[in-house]
C-alpha cells in the first residue's frame, strides 16, 4: 500500500496548526486512518518545519507496531489509537496546546457548548479529561473513559485539547469551534468576575488583556 500521500497530508497538516498557533515547538500531534488497519502518526519531537514525510510513523492500529517511518512515533500515539479504536466513524484525531482552549483546561470543568452550530461540530458538553503526566497509558485509559460517540472535542486536565472528525478539514474545523467557545466561556466568566470586584488570578487577567 502506497502511504505516501496520507504521510504528506500529516506533514501538511502540522504545518498548517504550527501557523495557526495550534501547536508550537514539537508540542501537539495527528494521527489520519489509512484504512481499517493502518494508521499514520506524527514523530516523537520533531520540529514542523523540518518534518518530512519519511519521518511520519505508520503503525498497526491494533497493537501500535511501527511499520514505517524513520522515526518512533510520537508519545501520544496511544491517545491517538484509543479514541481512533473507540470512534471508527473517525479518521482523523488532533491532540493540541492551542491557547484559549488550553487555559480552560486549568479551570477544572468541562465546557457547556450553548450555541447550537457549534453543539453540532463539538457536541453539547466538552468534557473535562482527569489530569495525568503526558505521554503515559495511564492518561490514554482516562480519555478512553470519556469518549462519546456525540462528542467530538476534549480537554485535557492542565494540558491541552483533543478533537476527532470524518477527516482532516472537519477536525480542524472542530479545532476553531473549540477554541472560538472557549474564548467566549473565557470572556464571560472574566467580565462576570470583574463585575464584582473579584481580584482575577493572573493567567484570567493576561488572557483578559490578551481578548479585549
Amino acid at each position: 500500500m502506497n502511504t505516501l500521500p496520507t504521510r504528506q497530508q500529516v506533514v501538511s497538516l502540522c504545518l498548517d496548526l504550527a501557523n495557526r498557533g495550534y501547536f508550537a515547538a514539537t508540542g501537539g500531534n495527528i494521527a489520519l486512518r489509512i484504512d481499517a488497519d493502518l494508521i499514520a502518526v506524527t514523530p516523537s519531537a520533531t520540529d514542523y518545519y523540518t518534518m518530512q514525510p519519511e519521518d511520519v510513523s505508520v503503525l498497526r492500529l491494533d497493537n501500535l507496531q511501527q511499520l514505517e517511518g524513520t522515526r518512533p512515533p510520537s508519545v501520544e500515539t496511544s491517545l491517538h489509537a484509543r479514541l481512533l479504536r473507540a470512534r471508527p466513524d473517525c479518521h482523523c484525531s488532533i491532540h493540541t496546546h492551542q491557547p484559549v482552549a488550553s487555559a480552560c483546561t486549568l479551570l477544572g470543568q468541562a465546557l457547556e457548548v450553548p450555541d447550537p452550530l457549534r453543539r453540532q461540530m463539538l457536541g453539547p458538553r466538552i468534557p473535562l479529561v482527569g489530569y495525568a503526566p503526558s505521554g503515559t497509558g495511564w492518561l490514554a485509559a482516562k480519555l478512553a473513559r470519556a469518549i462519546r460517540r456525540d462528542t467530538n472535542a476534549y480537554l485535557l486536565r492542565n494540558h491541552g485539547a483533543v478533537c476527532c472528525g470524518p477527516n482532516a478539514p472537519t477536525t480542524v474545523q472542530r479545532l476553531i469551534a473549540l477554541e472560538a467557545q472557549a474564548t467566549e466561556h473565557l470572556r464571560n466568566r472574566i467580565q462576570a468576575r470583574a463585575a464584582t470586584n473579584t481580584p482575577l488570578q493572573p493567567f484570567l487577567q493576561h488572557l483578559l488583556d490578551s481578548l479585549i
